[in-house]
């Protein structure tokens, strides 16, 4: 009785077989990354008894935009699509008459596909299946720093350089870049579907352990921690090159964008950080005198409203102080006037003078005709002229040194490798060795040879 239900089951499972079969998938929810196809029947359709898994040759498979089909043989990916449009299947597929190509091949190719299914009591000895991969943007997945994160704060301005923790959370969306990976490591043969919720804690903290480096490449281009809602572009690619070797080249995904809604720096990190940028506008001198000058009425105002000492008591404390030069900010502001003037002349320095367009004739011959006052002294590395001494004026450093050497003509100073005055070469100095072999000649010919120097 077992052969011969196994010999109908292989009739009745190959003739059921022998339609064909069309696949198609519809719009995939934001929240499916991965579904089976399920073959398109209806209730005018004959093709109702065919076996799951089992695909014949000659079937369509449509594939939508924002979609990518792969066809799974035996749980190897046989054949790949990202097009949209129909695809036609025709690779190791079940044979059927209505497949293309002659009547009597197909019909012995089925007689061979009995008798496979006789082997295997009757039903198929093949698997295969159909996948489709949203490829379209994930997004709303939502993230937050549940502890403080390291973020290096550079400010080039004040010379700043120093780690805060901050507070931050916003939204990302990713996307399946390679389906291959992502089918081969991560989902594998779903029976239905494979959504997100699956990975999305796992990519979640990774995502958090990668923000740190990302922070720090961010910090290195100088973007301050309050204009990261900015640039979140830079904070993508970051990211992307923190997490390529586990999401990219593992899985398959990729971050797309990076949105952060806000971040936040603790409250005495931002109370340190104003202090310090207060403190460097009072390096200029004139900011410096007006805060003084400001401290200076709000202390009387306080001396006059003080009641306790009486206000006598508390004037005669500030004239103690003014007296001790605490509070000078007439130097102050005389400092702060010294420095626009100099910034003034200095490039009245250099520029050129000219004559006015009515002046005499011969004035203006002879101003056209003097040349331009050049800078007199030397410049430092550090980029100040006009120093006069030995010692940059601006930085302390030396004045560098130039080789200068006599010429024979009597002229010195020279410093290139002709003479200024008469155009001699400069002279060779030190040893040198002769093509004879004789080492350590000081003259102009070989001591040895007699042959002259090179």
């Amino acid at each position: 009785m077992g052969l011969i239900k196994a010999a109908l089951g292989s009739v009745g499972g190959v003739l059921a077989d022998q339609w064909l079969e069309f696949f198609y998938c519809d719009s995939l929810a934001e929240d499916v990354m991965v579904v089976k196809g399920q073959k398109r029947t209806s209730g005018r359709s004959s093709n109702t008894k065919g076996e799951d898994n089992i695909i014949s040759n000659g079937s369509g498979i449509a594939v939508a935009d924002g979609q990518c089909m792969i066809v799974v043989e035996q749980g190897k990916i046989l054949d790949f699509c990202a097009e949209p449009g129909q695809y036609t299947f025709d690779i190791g597929g079940e044979p059927s008459l209505f497949a293309g190509g002659g009547l009597g091949q197909n019909a012995l190719a089925s007689l061979k596909s009995v008798f496979d299914r006789f082997k295997y009591g009757g039903q198929p000895g093949k698997d295969t299946r159909i996948y489709y991969f949203n490829t379209k943007e994930l997004i709303g997945n939502k993230y937050g720093t549940p502890s403080p994160v390291p973020f290096r704060v550079v400010d080039q301005n004040i010379g700043l350089d120093i780690d805060i923790s901050i507070r931050c959370f916003g939204e990302y969306s990713y996307r399946i870049t390679n389906p291959m990976l992502f089918y081969t490591n991560v989902s594998g043969n779903v029976a239905d579907a494979y959504k997100r919720e699956t990975i999305d804690g796992q990519l979640k903290t990774e995502l958090m352990t990668a923000l740190q480096p990302a922070f720090a490449k961010i910090s290195a281009m100088g973007i301050r921690y309050s204009m990261l809602p900015g640039h979140t572009m830079e904070l993508a690619d970051a990211l992307n090159e923190v997490l390529s070797a586990k999401w990219r080249d593992l899985r398959g995904l990729e971050i797309v964008s990076f949105g952060v809604s806000s971040v936040k720096a603790s409250e005495e990190d931002e109370n340190m950080i104003k202090e310090l940028q207060r403190n460097a506008t009072l390096r200029n001198p004139t900011m410096a005198a007006a805060h003084l000058v400001g401290a200076q009425a709000a202390a009387m105002q306080s001396a006059a409203s003080n009641e306790a000492a009486g206000p006598a008591m508390a004037f005669m404390g500030m004239n103690m102080a003014g007296a001790a030069g605490g509070m000078n900010a007439t130097s102050l502001f005389e400092m702060g006037q010294q420095q626009q003037q100099q910034q003034q002349q200095q490039p009245q320095q250099f520029a050129p003078q000219y004559a006015p367009l009515n002046a005499p004739e011969p004035r203006r011959q002879a101003q056209a005709a003097a040349p331009a006052d050049e800078p007199s002294g030397w410049t430092c590395e550090c980029g100040h002229a006009g120093n006069m001494g030995k010692f940059c004026m601006e930085c302390g450093k030396p004045k560098p040194q130039v080789d200068t050497w006599t010429c024979e003509c009597g002229h010195e100073g020279n410093a290139g490798k002709f003479c200024a005055e008469c155009g001699k070469p400069k002279p060779q100095t030190g040893d040198w060795n002769c093509e004879c072999g004789h080492e350590g000649n000081t003259g102009k010919f070989c001591a040895e040879c007699g042959k002259p120097r090179p």
